[in-house]
């Protein structure tokens, strides 16, 4: 099984492309920065992980999340390499987004994050004050 559960503050604007072909897809990359829990002098003090989100997923992260934002994903692993241009094979690790959240509020992380807007503004209708309802 290869599932991963993380939780940190994302370290820059999260970059939306579009892949290519008949039907293209959203792609979100985002780096989240995650607290070592224990640290060694000279070490780090946290891992900063690549992670992809794909379709709409990808669209709410470049829409809603913003550098410093606290949020938790679940994911996957995923591992590749490639041969750079000196010839030097390089190694990479990546989450695979299958689920993103906020970790914390508006409020405490101090951003100014709008919330999601309804789907129609129009789907609410406008009710008149004098009307007896049963929830005034």
């Amino acid at each position: 099984m290869n599932k991963v559960i993380l939780m940190g503050r994302l370290t820059r604007d999260p970059e939306l492309q579009y892949s290519t072909g008949q039907k293209p897809t959203a792609i979100a990359r985002y780096t989240l920065a995650i607290n070592r829990k224990f640290k060694r002098p000279g070490e780090a003090e946290a891992d900063f992980l690549r992670c992809i989100a794909f379709g709409k997923a990808a669209e709410f992260a470049e829409k809603y999340f913003r550098p410093g934002l606290k949020i938790v994903i679940v994911g996957r692993i995923q591992t590749g390499s490639y041969t750079n241009k000196e010839g030097q094979k390089v190694y990479t690790t990546e989450v695979i987004i299958e689920e993103q959240d906020f970790a914390e509020s508006k409020a405490t992380s101090g951003e100014n994050i709008p919330s999601p807007a309804p789907e129609s503004e129009q789907s609410f209708m406008s009710v008149p004050d004098d009307l007896d309802l049963p929830f005034n």
